[in-house]
């Protein structure tokens, strides 16, 4: 059976094509949302905490989203139902969300509104986004698995790619890149127009030309017996999921050990890049100047450098006869393009700290799932664990937030050190990899 379902390049990029939508919507949060609540007025110190609510949502919604979809079976397909919803209220909250400085509201206000607004984007972006990480669970064989997720992988930042550049080529094109204090510039507001519009149709694209497989065919496929499936419909509620956590793999929790240090590295980088730019590149500090919106400008640039660099690196990971070298070896180079950013001043130089930056994120959006998904064969709970997992990716951001402030404190109220942070948890999670067995 597994020889029969080997899949082509094309029905491979299928699986993974509406990433490219979700993640330039993706692209558009991480890149902009420090910048639009600094712009709003929020003060340095406290821009981690913004950042505390997509990951706790992503915690809900995520394994909510597996569980569910493990258990649903429509003329749609079973995780196609949850990616078509997700990604319509997403649309809506992306055409809301640069909105929040020019409803006439005040400055708490605009704030309050702006972090409602954050908390639905993150929570349709992650019901968007899971059951593309579920399809290739569910239609691709272990042999094929490391060459899907680096496809998904590079479809990913291909879509980053887009998103991190639309600020930037708006502004070239004349699109006024300043506005009113306390009101989000143009650049970002159409640019999350154009996000929601390349959604719609990728989404589109995504219903067309994916076909799930019917009940029989998948429990076939994955060797699952009735009775086994019969025992975990029984089971599903809170005792199932706390019996999934005792009963993981030991991939799950090891390859979550590498994902805590992995994320929280990236957490920073989300929410300090901005100011940390501005303050070397461009010597700004005020959030309403010319200056600091070149520097929110760059920052898109500079990301989408980090994204090339993630697609050119994901054609090599699947070339590593060992995983777990590929995985170090990716760490320390983004380890390294991190603590760089701390000493470089000039801000085309920094370009090529994002790309070093780029083999650490292509690794960590393809290798955990595949150890993870082939640790795996033969659940029938593959979407609940693959949503479970995604705790490993949200919890360690939510620590990151919360402490972001006193860390920044602590090193002397600097953005740019907040990169040497990074790059340290970057080394600590690829030591942390000699913990995996696979």
């Amino acid at each position: 059976m597994d020889s029969k379902r080997n899949l082509s390049l094309r029905q491979l990029t299928d699986l993974s094509f509406g990433f490219f939508g979700v993640q330039i919507a993706y692209a558009l949060q991480s890149a902009n949302i420090s910048r639009i609540f600094a712009t709003l007025g929020a003060d340095p110190h406290d821009l981690s905490y913004f950042w505390i609510l997509p990951p706790l949502m992503g915690m809900v919604v995520q394994p909510l989203i597996g569980s569910l979809s493990d258990r649903t079976w429509t003329r749609m397909g079973r995780r196609i139902p949850y990616l078509v919803f997700g990604a319509a209220v997403a649309v809506v909250v992306l055409c809301l969300l640069p909105n929040s400085g020019s409803l006439g509201l005040t400055v708490g206000t605009s704030m309050m509104f702006g972090l409602l607004m954050l908390m639905l984007l993150d929570t349709s972006i992650n019901m968007a986004m899971q059951p593309f990480k579920m399809l290739v669970g569910d239609m691709v064989t272990e042999r094929q698995k490391t060459k899907a997720y680096s496809i998904q992988s590079l479809l990913c930042n291909a879509g980053s790619l887009v998103g991190f550049l639309f600020p930037f080529f708006l502004a070239l094109i004349g699109v006024a890149k300043t506005a009113a204090p306390g009101v989000i510039p143009p650049t970002v507001v159409y640019a999350f127009y154009t996000g929601a519009a390349i959604l719609v149709l990728c989404v589109i694209y995504t219903m067309v030309r994916v076909k799930e497989m019917p009940p029989a065919e998948y429990r076939e496929f994955h060797h699952i017996s009735d009775t086994a499936e019969a025992a975990e419909e029984k089971s599903f509620g809170l005792q199932s999921i706390t019996g999934l956590f005792r009963n993981a793999p030991s991939t799950f929790w090891t390859v979550g050990l590498v994902q805590f240090f992995c994320w929280a590295a990236f957490l920073y980088m989300w929410s300090f890049m901005t100011g940390a730019v501005a303050e070397n590149g461009w010597g700004a500090t005020d959030t309403s100047s010319a200056e600091y919106q070149d520097a929110g400008n760059w920052v898109g640039v500079l990301y989408a450098v980090q994204a090339v660099g993630s697609i050119i690196w994901a054609t090599f990971i699947p070339r590593f006869k060992n995983i777990k070298v590929a995985y170090v070896t990716s760490l320390l180079i983004g380890a390294a393009g991190f603590i760089s950013l701390y000493f470089v001043h000039d801000p085309n130089v920094m370009m090529v700290s994002l790309l070093l930056v780029g083999p650490a994120w292509a690794a960590m959006l393809a290798i955990p799932f595949t150890l993870l998904t082939n640790s795996l064969e033969g659940t029938p709970s593959m979407g609940t664990y693959l949503g479970l997992f995604n705790c490993t990716i949200c919890l360690p951001q939510i620590v990151a937030a919360a402490l972001g402030g006193w860390v920044m404190t602590l090193i002397g109220g600097s953005q740019p050190g907040m990169m040497l942070v990074a790059g340290g948890l970057l080394i600590c999670g690829a030591l942390a990899v000699r913990f995996i067995k696979k």
